[in-house]
């Protein structure tokens, strides 16, 4: 709805001198201002001021905000009289939906969004979450790992699947071998014993049909990873939230279960909670069971045996030579069950995999 037509204050100042008898030089003489400034506020050519329209108010026996309001109304008018105004404006929309939709610095920051125009902009958002007008919602169906699962998904977390489904579309994937990827997520904690092996797991999970993609985290993103289909591949993504090597390892797993119990063939998104933020309590049956057979993957030979009430580092390395992974793969696990205060010294010079990620 267009601004109703409105006339200049000046007009409404002239007519209210007229009913009263009082000429510009009178009015003048009332507030102690210059002739021409009376002058100036009837053409039009000068605006009034709070100051002024306290004046005027007072002169008249009536609000500041009276006069004030009807200046405003015309000056508002006329800018909607103005197409190159309202072109502007019709872009400032544009672009804030722009932004309701997406993270567009970010994304411009990734290259994932490079055009110049608005037209530009919104047909590469279209096409990056592949939707036929920005009226549509997104859909995506994943089993995301994030720590807000009690919100609602965040259009970070949208983007971020976005991104990560981009990636692995350009990934040329075998059939996918559900006994092959199941065997090999058997024996994963212990391949993945070092930060350097974390550099050939893409092919590792590439032989058995399964794509894996990092697509870093956005800053306050909360996600940790995801699992969705891409035809009929599964795909893992990971954002390497944590760069712990332990950290990323159980979420690397946790996406590993929902593909082997079938989670991600649903539809609809299904949102994983992050167990370094949340209890068991709060998480769903089917977050539970991925949970459940991720920390059976981790420990394949069996739970870890009853620690010591000190925990020392050599009772954590005699561990983690029976259970064939690195030390801090059970240091996490101790705190995770409260066994190892998440500020122990024990995880001193922890190993990252944040620059083996990067090469994927």
């Amino acid at each position: 709805m267009g601004v109703a037509e409105a006339f200049p204050v000046g007009e409404y100042i002239e007519e209210e001198l007229e009913a009263r008898g009082w000429s510009q030089a009178d009015f003048a003489d009332i507030l102690k201002r210059p002739a021409q400034f009376v002058s100036e506020i009837i053409s039009g050519k000068k605006e009034l001021t709070r100051e002024s329209a306290a004046q005027v108010g007072a002169a008249f026996g009536t609000s500041p905000e009276l006069w004030l309001n009807l200046q405003d109304r015309y000056l508002l008018w006329q800018q909607s009289m103005d197409e190159g105004l309202q072109k502007g404006l019709d872009d400032v929309q544009r672009r804030a939906r722009l932004n309701d939709w997406a993270p567009i610095t970010e994304l411009r920051r990734r290259g994932a969004i490079q055009g110049s125009s608005l037209e530009e902009v919104e047909a590469e958002i279209i096409e990056l979450f592949e939707v036929s007008s920005l009226e549509e919602k997104p859909v995506f169906g994943a089993a995301a790992r994030r720590s807000n699962h009690n919100e609602h998904v965040t259009k970070l977390q949208i983007a971020w699947l976005a991104l990560a489904k981009r990636k692995a579309r350009q990934q040329d994937l075998p059939s996918y071998d559900s006994e092959q990827f199941e065997h090999l997520a058997s024996t994963l904690s212990q391949v993945l014993s070092t930060s350097e092996a974390f550099s050939h797991l893409p092919e590792k999970l590439r032989a058995a049909g399964v794509g894996l993609v990092h697509e870093p985290n956005f800053p306050r993103g909360k996600i940790d990873g995801a699992a969705f289909m891409l035809g009929d591949n599964p795909v893992i993504a990971l954002s390497g939230r944590g760069k712990r090597l332990d950290k990323v390892l159980f979420t690397l797993l946790h996406e590993i279960a929902h593909v082997l119990n079938g989670d991600v063939s649903i539809g609809e998104p299904q949102i994983d909670t992050g167990l370094s933020e949340s209890s068991a309590g709060e998480a769903d049956a089917m977050e539970r069971a991925a949970d459940e057979r991720a920390a059976r993957l981790v420990f394949p030979q069996g739970p870890l045996a009853e620690p010591p009430a000190q925990v020392r580092q050599k009772w954590v390395a005699e561990e983690a030579v029976r259970q064939q992974v690195h030390p801090i793969v059970v240091i996490g696990r101790l705190q995770k069950d409260g066994k190892v205060d998440w500020r122990s010294a024990l995880v001193k010079g922890a190993p990252t995999v944040e620059r083996q990620l990067a090469t994927w």
